[in-house]
């Protein structure tokens, strides 16, 4: 064994170590084995950076900003509800939910989909009288399995495919991974939601952290061609209550109704006064067709009550008028002079502000402001203050524990302790919160529904899944592609590209990547295959391929993917060439191992996810994560050799 070889030994021994420890996060422990193996010299310094160039990099980045694209306009959300049924008992409606999952794991970041379904699971555990635990574990480990058919459902299949790359045998194709990946997400899903999911100990919900705003009242409209039109209160209240929302109040021709009748005829004009929760806002909205109501009106400050705020400017014009009439004596050379400086004035002042909306049009952001007791905004209400017309802020809701009955948004007199949820330009907010007194909470990722983005949305991912799996473009290209023309269409904002995209899996990939190439070029990969294969393998390339399914799953229980799919395939590469037998063999059973962890809360992030809301412990993941990896490699082996021979 060699000097190199017991460097980079030391190293990845290392590195595992601090990924099982968890002191520190993996991104930061990936850049402390890569400078060390710069240090040392089995990274040339001029190749320590090249991971962040990679294609598989660069895929990953792509994928996180299209699903996030996805996500805000409210696709996935008009897709769940065509999908999930609306009145079925617990097995039809988990399935039904697992298996939305699992399709969409296959076609975006899996862990984004999990994020956009979360809040649906809750709601149907509810809805079915069963603890969110035995709803949300089934959605995270499906979701997972699903990421295991294409080449960009999980970052593994793209670092397979890049090592494939590497070695001269070009990299995987779209849908290479989807034979063996379909059998394993179906057969996989079918067990989770009909036998599995009797497996997953029944736990309540753990107290959420952070702060608990309540519920919101909000004000919609019934627009034109809104399916609320026509319908009776009591229609309209039942498509609400899927969404978790309730009508408080109606507002007709400027009358507010706090108590509707529930066999009132509704129209197009018609104001609904609805209570939800922030999260439940956007299917509301879905669920009925209605627009927030400060959508809908584009002028500013309208109604009686905002006339108020035109009023100065006409006394203002009138005044104007007045002095210009005494001034007519003057000499004819200084009004022109003066008109002539207006005129500029007004130009330079029209330019200017043209420049300062142009950015506010490109990001708008829904956050969440706490009212102060000491703030100056108490007792007055969004029309006092001219909100929209001096900030080009909107009011979309206020929250107030133990009082429901308010007046109009616009009017409502604001008093401490309110939370408002306010939409507009991140500076905009925080001048508003700076100047009236006001405690930013948080931003809120609150989805209105926008079919027209919603779909040009899901037609750009499309089409840059297209192109990739035709082989029109490869497919960093292709999905960069599809982020510009995301950013150029404005549907997901400019600095929304760069918040979209986990970093920490960025740096993690990019360094990592020249630390496994170092296993090859130092020989080291070789020297570990050879002991699976003369000592656990001995010769047989079936056991063989066995033990880098089996040994790759059981470290992703413990470590991140990425990081074990990128030490892995040199191994497996090294393994396969030993035993004269087909590589991709290997690396698909690199791909499948590393995609699918199930034993513990920290092997993926799905699992992390649901730690809280489910309320489990470390030992909850097992009872149903031990059978389901049982199964993956049940179903995976005989694919794997039928799909691709030895």
């Amino acid at each position: 064994m060699s000097g190199d070889q017991i460097i980079i030994l030391a190293v990845l021994a290392a590195t595992m170590s601090a990924f099982l420890w968890g002191r520190w996060r993996h991104d930061v422990v990936a850049m402390g084995a890569l400078l060390v193996c710069a240090f040392t010299g089995l990274v040339p310094g001029a190749d320590a950076f090249t991971g962040f160039g990679h294609p598989a990099v660069i895929t990953v980045a792509c994928v996180l900003v299209l699903s996030y694209g996805l996500q805000i306009t409210g696709a996935v959300d008009v897709m769940a509800k065509r999908i999930l049924p609306s009145s079925a008992g617990p097995t039809l409606s988990i399935l039904a939910l697992c298996g939305l999952a699992t399709a969409l794991s296959g076609f975006m970041n899996n862990v984004g989909a999990m994020a956009l379904l979360m809040p649906i699971a809750i709601q149907m555990a509810e809805k079915q009288n069963l603890p969110p635990g035995k709803v949300l574990m089934p959605l995270a480990f499906c979701s997972i399995l699903g990421g295991t058919m294409t080449l960009i459902g999980t970052p593994p299949n793209l670092i397979v495919s890049g090592f494939r790359a590497e070695a001269g045998l070009g990299g995987f194709a779209m849908f290479d991974f989807l034979p063996v990946g379909l059998a394993v997400a179906v057969t996989g899903t079918a067990f989770i939601a009909l036998i599995g999911r009797h497996l997953v100990p029944a736990r309540k919900q753990a107290d959420e952290g952070s702060f608990d705003t309540g519920t919101y009242l909000s004000e919609v409209r019934i627009v034109e061609r809104s399916k609320a039109v026509g319908k009776r209160l009591r229609e309209v209240e039942e498509m609400l209550d899927q969404a978790d929302a309730q009508i408080v109040g109606l507002v007709r021709n400027d009358l507010q109704v706090t108590a509707p009748n529930p066999w009132h005829l509704l129209r197009e004009g018609d104001i609904l006064v609805i209570e939800a929760e922030p999260e439940s806002l956007s299917a509301a909205l879905a669920n009925s067709g209605l627009k927030l109501e400060e959508d809908v009106s584009n002028e500013p400050e309208n109604g009686d009550e905002e006339g108020k705020g035109e009023t100065k400017p006409n006394i203002k014009a009138a005044e104007h008028k007045a002095d210009a009439t005494e001034e007519t004596e003057e000499t004819e050379e200084t009004e022109e002079t003066e008109e002539t400086e207006e005129t500029e004035e007004t130009e330079e002042t029209e330019e200017t502000e043209e420049e300062e909306e142009k950015p506010e049009v490109e990001e708008i952001v829904i956050q969440e402001l706490a009212v102060m007791p000491n703030a100056i905004l108490i007792g007055r209400s969004a029309t006092d203050i001219a909100l929209r017309t001096r900030y080009g802020i909107n009011l979309l809701a206020v929250s107030r524990k133990g009082r429901r009955s308010i007046k109009r948004l616009r009017s409502t007199v604001i008093q401490p302790g309110d939370v408002l949820l306010m939409r507009g330009g991140p500076q905009a907010l925080s001048s508003f919160a700076s100047e009236y007194g006001c405690l930013p909470l948080a931003t809120r990722d609150i989805r209105v529904p926008d079919k027209r983005q919603a779909l040009f949305a899901t037609l750009i991912m499309g089409a840059a899944v297209g192109s990739a799996a035709l082989g029109i473009l490869t497919a960093a290209v292709s999905f960069a592609a599809g982020v510009l023309a995301l950013v150029s269409m404005r549907i997901v904002p400019l600095r929304s590209v760069y918040t979209a995209i986990d970093w920490s899996v960025i740096v993690l990939l990019a360094a990592m990547l020249p630390v496994a190439g170092a296993m090859a070029t130092t020989g080291t990969a070789d020297l570990i295959a050879s002991f699976f294969v003369d000592h656990l393998a001995q010769g047989h390339a079936i056991i063989g391929l066995a033990v880098i399914l089996i040994v790759t799953m059981v470290l992703t229980d413990f470590m991140n993917n990425a990081a074990i799919a990128a030490l892995m395939c040199p191994l497996s590469l090294s393994t396969a060439s030993q035993l004269d037998v087909n590589p991709d063999t290997f690396l698909m059973a690199v791909a499948v191992g590393a995609s699918c962890a199930f034993l513990t809360p920290i092997g993926h992030q799905n699992n992390t996810l649901i730690l809280g809301p489910g309320g489990f412990r470390f030992g909850d993941y097992w009872p149903l994560g031990l059978p389901t990896e049982v199964l993956v490699i049940v179903v995976s082996l005989p694919m794997l050799l039928w799909v691709w021979p030895l």
